[in-house]
């Protein structure tokens, strides 16, 4: 027999009956526990130091790509892991975009390295840069990211695949680009 999950019903109700000093511990224990909580509260409590915790984010995709010692391994699946963990405490979406634009330039930058990979690596490379600048059309955010988002199809130009042609495509549309 499975134990029934805890709804967050369920979780309120337990909760109320906490006194302040219970739930102060509480937070506290989370806090101290799990790296996405204290990450949580620190942009909430201090935003002025997101990007220290972007950049923290930013070193896990790096280290996927160009670790300090060998050769990347380019596991698209851990190097995507970041961004997923950064989306559950973003705050602001110019931090999750920041991110997501890392991820395409370091890939970009990995195969400008070690030359061609292989057509799901590009897949990976265009569905994000398709969702970053999703989320710069919606957040209105063109003017922050035009330059960035430029030089990444420039460092595509003698790319394979087609993979030049549809960031090209996917940044005239949102740019408004001939």
């Amino acid at each position: 027999m499975t134990a029934q999950k805890l709804t967050q019903a369920q979780l309120k109700k337990k909760l109320e009956t906490y006194n302040p000093k219970e739930l102060i511990a509480e937070i506290s224990e989370l806090y101290r526990r799990f790296p996405d909580v204290k990450n949580y509260y620190q942009i909430k409590f201090s935003p002025q130091s997101e990007g220290e915790i972007v950049n923290e984010y930013k070193a896990k995709i790096k280290k996927e790509f160009f670790p300090t010692r060998g050769i990347g391994r380019a596991r698209l699946s851990i190097a995507k892991k970041p961004i997923s963990e950064y989306k559950k405490i973003c705050l602001n979406p110019a931090g999750l975009i920041d991110l997501m634009l890392y991820y395409v330039e370091q890939g970009v930058d990995f195969t400008n390295e070690y030359g061609d990979i292989d057509e799901p690596f590009y897949n990976s490379m265009e569905s994000m840069f398709d969702q970053a600048l999703k989320l710069i059309l919606e957040t209105d955010l063109q003017d922050t990211f035009f330059s960035r988002c430029r030089a990444i199809v420039k460092k595509t130009s003698h790319i394979g695949w087609g993979f030049h042609d549809n960031l090209w495509a996917s940044f005239s549309d949102v740019y408004d680009l001939p």
